[in-house]
This record gives structure tokens, sequence and C-alpha cells, in this order.
């Protein structure tokens, strides 16, 4: 029985040493590097897409924190914080973000500008075409991982290398359907080579993202919204969701990301100004089943500067 127990305990630290080697293969160091990952994308447009800069028609802040795959040593953690605006001059919009993504001995800080120029299409219509210009700052801890006998290309570590980046997008948006298409990082910085390894690449994700918002009946609204990520040399990332906002105050929905997870997400507007949202994943795969792994939780907080004497009826649903 000892022996048995025993047996076990060595298999449960082997089986979480090898998915710990595969998140950061996967996550840090495998040929097609991916951006942060996020469950409430609909609430976090800006940082994935420089036309949504300014959109909003007034000061808005937005911070975030994901922690995912809670329980697994070396799960990404993302902290994300966002601030964008109209300006004096019609139709320009300015932003600032700043993201920070930590996977297992990885640390990454990404500190990006936005601009937006805004056309108006028809009544109701709006097209945007943004800029993003971004510094990364990347810290790889090699030696964090000597316990697992990396190869000796892994042993000097990256500090704090700084370098520049440039992104585009467009957005079309009217008071109930947007649709966007951006590239937030266009060039394709390799990190780090080794004789025989390259890591830490950036390749470009391509993101499309769209909604539309039913007005049910003058208390219940309904969004379903979509956003597909794709980056060469990883799967194809499908998020399909569903929102429900009941009274202008509570939002309920759920989502699917395609092979991959569930997802359940609330959200409560406190006022017309604040809105507080949460996110819970839950990993359709085998790594989902494991008893280490408890899912990813997200949470948001969005604060948009309402004056007295904007016309707004009503929160905005995207």
């Amino acid at each position: 029985m000892f022996n048995l127990y025993t047996s076990s305990i060595l298999q449960i630290q082997t089986l979480k040493k090898i998915v710990f080697l595969m998140v950061i293969a996967l996550s840090a160091f495998c040929y097609a590097q991916q951006d942060a990952q996020y469950t409430q994308y609909m609430y976090n447009t800006v940082s994935v897409n420089p036309a949504y800069a300014g959109s909003r028609g007034q000061i808005s802040l937005a911070a975030l924190h994901r922690s995912q795959w809670v329980g697994l040593k070396g799960a990404p953690v993302t902290q994300t914080f966002n601030v964008h605006s109209p300006i004096g001059y019609r139709g320009v919009g300015l932003g600032l973000s700043i993201v920070n993504d930590q996977i297992g001995p990885t640390s990454e800080t990404n500190f990006d500008v936005d601009f937006s120029y805004t056309i108006w299409t028809s009544t109701e219509g709006r097209v945007s075409f943004g800029l993003k210009a971004s510094a990364n700052l990347l810290d790889v801890r090699f030696s964090e991982l000597d316990e697992y006998n990396l190869d000796n290309n892994l042993q000097q570590n990256i500090d704090n290398r700084l370098t520049p980046n440039i992104g585009a997008g467009v957005y079309y948006h009217t008071n109930e359907f947007y649709v966007g298409l951006s590239v937030p990082r266009i060039l394709e910085t390799l990190h780090f080579q080794g004789s025989n390894l390259s890591t830490a690449k950036e390749n470009m994700n391509f993101y499309l993202i769209t909604g539309y918002v039913w007005d049910l009946n003058p208390f219940v609204k309904f969004k379903p919204a979509l956003l597909t990520k794709l980056v060469r040399g990883a799967p194809l990332q499908v998020d399909l969701s569903a929102n429900f906002m009941f009274s202008e105050k509570f939002i309920v929905g759920a989502g699917y990301r395609w092979g991959a997870a569930f997802t359940g997400m609330a959200g409560f507007n406190i006022s017309r100004k604040f809105l507080i949202g949460i996110a819970y994943d839950k990993e359709t795969t085998e790594l989902g089943s494991a008893a280490f792994n408890d899912g990813s939780f997200e949470v948001i907080f969005r604060y948009d500067f309402i004056s007295s004497k904007n016309n707004l009826k009503s929160p905005r649903f995207f």
C-alpha cells in the first residue's frame, strides 16, 4: 500500500513537471509567440485594435486581471490597463495601454500608444482607422529551469530586452453593430536565438472581432459576439459568446473557445459610468481535467468619464 501511494505521488509530480514544460514550450519558447488571451475581449477591444481608441465618445479607463489555469505552477497571469479618448480635433482618438504578461520564467510588458481617425459613413455608421506604436520589454529567467536539465543554449537570461513594434487596425460600428480587423504587432522580432533553437519570436497575430446588439424588449438586450485570432504556427482561435443585459444594469452570458474552454461571464453597471465584469473559463482539454487546474479567472473594471452634457441615454454594450 505504501509503495502504491508513493508511486502515485511520484506520477503526479512527474505529470506536473511535464505539463509545466509544455506550458513553457507552447507559450514562451515556441516559434509562434502569441499575444495575451482575454475572455472579456468585448470590454477590452482597444488592447487588440488601435482603431477602437476614442470610439466610446469620452475618456474611458479600464483595468483587467487574468489568472489562467489556477493551481498550475508557472501558468499565465496577465494585467492590462488602458485609457483612451477622442480629442478636440474632430475624428481623432488617442489611447495608452500597458499589458503585463507573465508565463513561467518569462515576464513581458508592452507599452502601447494608439491613434485613430474616424469617418462618418452614414447617420449612424462610422469607420475608424488606427495605428499602434509599442515598446516590448522582455525578461526571461532561464536559470529558474535548471532543475529540469534544459539545453545548454538556455543558460543565458534575457534581462529587460526592449524592442519596438507597430500595429494597425480598422473598426466599423453603428449603435447596434461592430466589426474590426487588426494586427497589433506587425514586426516579427526575434528575441533570442541559440545554435539550433529560436525562441520568443514575435509573429503577427491577426484579429477579427464582431458583434450585434438586439433589443429583445425595453428591458432586455442580447449581444452575440465573435473573436477570431490567427497566428502562424498555432491553432486558429475562435471565441463565441452571448450576453444578455437586463434593465441596463445586469449582464450575464456564456461563451465557448473552440476546442479549448467553456466560459461564463457576469457584469454589473454600477452606474452609467462604472462597469465591473468577471469571467471564468473551464478547459475542455486534458489539461482541464487535471486535479491541480482550477480553471481561469478574469475581472475587469471600466470607468467612463461621462459629463452631464453628454446625451448618452444608456450604457454602451461594446
